[in-house]
């Protein structure tokens, strides 16, 4: 018998505890955006059915786009994400180029300040980056909010992009200084392209909190000009009365752009999170 016969249970036998694991993954999601188009009795009634023509309903998604402005939460929640994003990854990959090609007294006290906002929280100094904020005028704003993430997504990135910048072969930079190149343009032209699944890993990371974050768009921006999805999605949850239809259907709309996302930057994820991994 061959070695693709042999292999062939294995493969099988592989891809059938990936779809297993796809399927308890994707539950969550899909219990949700299915229940959004349902009526309140359907919901409670048979919440794990799909949708049929008694329970189907759109009344949850008609009540998200009457009742406050859910396109302008939307709108601020993916600038203030992008912004973040593009801060992190820009001066997290910079930090991590410097911290891992360059030797001097405190290279490794650096690396080890920068990466203790991984161990301590930023919640932590609520009060403090409040009196900030109000000092500079800053309260209200888009500002504030991509300024604090910015500054809660650096650690964790210039620990993981240090650590695979290290692995950029010295070869190719020298070659590059020997041409003439600056170090500005061996970092964008020629280590950047390199690191591209650790950028993706660390993008994803540092998205999902970011989206999902409710407790500093309510602190620092719970204005309705700067209100995000999620603090958005607040409008519907009641001290006594909950209207479920509508909350089902935000979080199903707030759900979009972190699929959307994991869906391009998949395979570069993947390829950072095993890199290093297998031999």
């Amino acid at each position: 018998m061959s070695t693709a016969t042999h292999s062939l249970p294995r493969t099988i036998g592989a891809h059938a505890v990936l779809l297993t694991y796809t399927v308890i993954a994707l539950f969550p999601v899909i219990l949700v955006i299915m229940n959004s188009f349902k009526s309140r009795a359907g919901i409670f009634g048979a919440p794990l059915t799909p949708p049929t023509p008694k329970t189907f309903d759109l009344i949850g998604y008609a009540t998200v786009f009457g009742q406050g402005d859910f396109l302008h939460y939307f709108q601020n929640s993916l600038v203030v994400t992008v912004a973040s994003l593009f801060f992190v990854l820009l001066f997290g990959a910079m930090a991590g180029f410097a911290l891992s090609e360059y030797r001097f007294r405190g290279n490794t006290m650096m690396g080890l300040y920068l990466a203790l906002g991984i161990m301590i929280p930023i919640r932590l100094g609520t009060v403090a980056i409040l009196q900030l904020m109000v000092a500079t005028g800053l309260v209200n704003t888009l500002t504030a909010l991509i300024l604090v993430y910015t500054a809660q997504g650096l650690p964790l990135a210039i620990f993981i992009l240090s650590e695979f910048m290290k692995q950029v072969s010295d070869d190719l930079k020298n070659a590059g200084r020997i041409d003439g190149l600056s170090e500005y343009t061996i970092f964008f032209r020629l280590v950047l392209p390199l690191v591209r699944p650790s950028m993706a890993t660390v993008a994803v990371f540092t998205m999902i909190p970011i989206w999902n974050d409710l407790w500093f768009p309510l602190i620092l921006a719970p204005s309705e000009e700067t209100k995000t999805v999620t603090l958005g999605a607040q409008l519907f949850l009641g001290q006594f009365v909950t209207n479920w239809n509508a909350i089902l259907a935000a979080l199903s709309l707030a759900i979009l752009p972190v699929l959307i996302l994991y869906v391009i930057f998949s395979r570069q994820l993947i390829r950072g999170i095993t890199s290093g991994a297998v031999k």
